[in-house]
């Protein structure tokens, strides 16, 4: 179980980059925080979520 933008999720394992894939939606324009620090995205293959991790998925938007 890990918590993904604040809800409980199962999580089976894998990198940051697995968990953005079952997001079903583009990696582009998105950043993700694990346990409170930013994952540069060259390092979302091989950086792991692991169980009990707080991870936060924003997506950049256009604003003014």
């Amino acid at each position: 179980m890990i918590r993904l933008n604040g809800e409980d999720r199962p999580w089976s394992g894998g990198t940051v980059s697995d968990l953005v894939a079952t997001l079903g939606r583009s990696p582009q324009g998105i950043a993700v925080a694990l346990d409170g620090t930013v994952v540069a995205r060259s390092l979302w293959t091989s950086t792991p979520v692991n169980e009990g991790a707080v991870v936060e998925v924003v997506t950049a938007a256009a604003g003014g």
